[in-house]
């Protein structure tokens, strides 16, 4: 009996090792397709379901579509009712794992082809670069997979000649709820839905437990699920929560479902109906784990409204918005962290603009919060931007770091608004003040929507005013200079107040060429991507 429990424990192993291969390596070959999916076929609910479907089937990860979902929740690319749309496609999606299963792994003995994948695999690894090698994990992950189920429908094998669970029935209330408990307990302790489900399928091929047995595990195995994702998401942004919480109500009001309409009517079926009692066990049961995520995507799809208005309602965003977009959890699929990056860098560097053209303006001080919360947020940008690490994939790689570009500017314009007083300063003496009302005129004119920073043409406008005030600026610093003298002596101010006049000319210029620098760089980076 131990060796078949190390033989058990043996085949979940390898199974869930393959399943983090495979997963790990498609997405990261399909990280910019998953961004493409979500951005391009997501205008209704409908198609962000079928969306959520296909990138789980592409990516073989409900958890990698939901990741995904989360970070352009917080890049504003997606509504929270699309990312809602998505989770449940992603549910459905995650039942092929039952699908490929029910057909390759529980059909024949695949182990003599499983050691030959992952031979082939490892040695692509080893002797490729890039595409090539992530592909040489993804055939080694398929591999183990393979080999994983083998030596677990041999350890079941063993396990239904020593055991008999037939005393746990399924006919009674009692029985199938402990049935149930168990499939939680299974989901939970093995931390993955696929590798229960997959253990549940060859313990319903070797005999050890009956179909009827194993419709009431599976509906435990998707609660269990659940928790997986509750634990991952436990000190995470508030977009995280909240889509978790739609996959947890989605699981549990599926499973209510299931346990009371759904199963009795397979069961019924099987019983009654030639056709269904002739089809293959493991296949009936892959069916009934689709048709347990169908009955909820059916159950939920009309009321999407209401339920994000209840969940936006029970979980409340307390920090800045836009760090919410800032999900560790987007960090899994780069090509979305560097979008979810990339608003927050928009929105700081529209912040700065906006601050200073208020002064200028009003001579009024931004309140001391205000410039706190923008300093927490460039901080938060900063500490995001390290963690991202980037797949080979030449163009998100030039994406990222035309990116940290910005990013630098972002930081030297912050470090411009500690000498805000200049700009209060600068009303006092006509010439400067008027070179601080083009500058301003400028910003009014290109900055009046966030979405501007993302125009080339927009962008390409402003690079160019700013280059034309940067040089005038320069050829007339010394006829400004004296302009600041004389208007000292004339005024007969103290020579300290005529040393503050100069450092708040000094301080207009740098701001003017550091704006100029910030709009090259922009204008660089929006033309590579064009």
């Amino acid at each position: 009996m131990l060796q078949i429990l190390s033989e058990l424990c043996g085949g979940v192993g390898l199974f869930l090792i393959g399943m983090t291969l495979l997963t790990d390596s498609l997405k990261e070959i399909a990280g910019q397709t998953l961004k493409e999916l979500l951005t391009r076929f997501t205008a209704t609910p409908f198609k962000a379901m079928l969306s959520g479907l296909g990138m789980t089937l592409l990516v073989h990860s409900s958890t990698a579509t939901i990741v995904a979902a989360i970070g352009f929740v917080g890049a504003g690319v997606l509504s929270f009712t699309q990312a809602m749309s998505v989770v449940i496609g992603a549910n459905i999606g995650t039942t092929s794992t039952g699908w490929i299963v029910a057909f390759l792994g529980m059909k024949f003995s695949i182990s003599m082809l499983a050691l030959p994948m992952i031979a082939l695999g490892a040695l692509l690894k080893l002797i490729a670069k890039g595409q090539m090698a992530l592909l040489g994990l993804v055939i080694a992950g398929f591999g183990l997979i393979f080999f994983g189920i083998d030596v677990l429908q041999k350890a079941m094998a063993g396990f239904a000649v020593h055991s008999d669970l037939s005393f746990f029935g399924y006919d009674s209330l009692w029985s199938q709820l402990v049935l149930v408990l168990i499939g939680i307990i299974m989901a939970m302790l093995l931390q993955s839905s696929s590798a229960s489900i997959t253990a549940t399928m060859a313990a319903l091929v070797s005999g050890a437990i009956d179909l009827p047995q194993a419709l009431y595990m599976v509906i435990g195995q998707n609660i269990g699920a659940v928790s997986i994702t509750v634990i991952s998401v436990i000190g995470a942004s508030i977009n995280a929560k909240r889509t978790v919480a739609v996959n947890v109500i989605f699981n549990l009001v599926s499973a209510i479902a299931a346990f009371f309409l759904l199963a009795p009517f397979f069961l019924w079926l099987i019983k009654h109906s030639a056709f269904f009692s002739s089809i293959d066990q493991v296949i009936m049961l892959a069916m009934f784990h689709t048709a347990f995520s169908v009955l909820g995507a059916c159950m939920f799809m009309p009321s999407l409204k209401f339920l994000e208005q209840k969940i936006i309602q029970w979980l409340p965003s307390n920090n800045p918005a836009i760090l919410d977009s800032l999900d560790d959890g987007s960090l899994q699929v780069p090509a979305i962290a560097v979008q979810a990056a990339e608003k927050a860098v928009y929105f700081s560097i529209f912040e700065i603009f906006k601050i200073l053209q208020m002064v200028f303006q009003t001579g009024t001080l931004p309140r001391q919060q205000q410039l706190n919360t923008l300093n927490e947020i460039i901080q938060h940008i900063e500490q995001y931007l390290e963690k991202i690490a980037i797949p080979e994939h030449p163009a998100l790689k030039q994406k990222f770091l035309s990116l940290l570009r910005v990013m630098v500017y972002v930081r030297v314009l912050h470090n411009d608004l500690e000498r805000l007083d200049n700009a209060i300063l600068l009303r006092t003496q006509p010439a400067i003040f008027q070179l601080a009302l083009d500058y301003c005129n400028i910003l009014e004119s290109y900055f009046s929507n966030i979405e501007q920073l993302a125009d080339q043409s927009v962008i390409e406008s402003l690079r160019a005013d700013l280059n034309h005030l940067k040089k005038w600026t320069s050829s007339h610093r010394a006829e400004m200079r004296e302009k600041v003298m004389e208007y000292t002596e004339v005024n007969q101010l103290s020579a300290s107040k005529g040393v503050e006049l100069l450092a708040a000319q000094r301080w207009m210029d740098r701001l003017i060429a550091h704006s100029y620098r910030f709009s090259n760089v922009m204008y660089e980076r929006l033309l590579e991507e064009s």
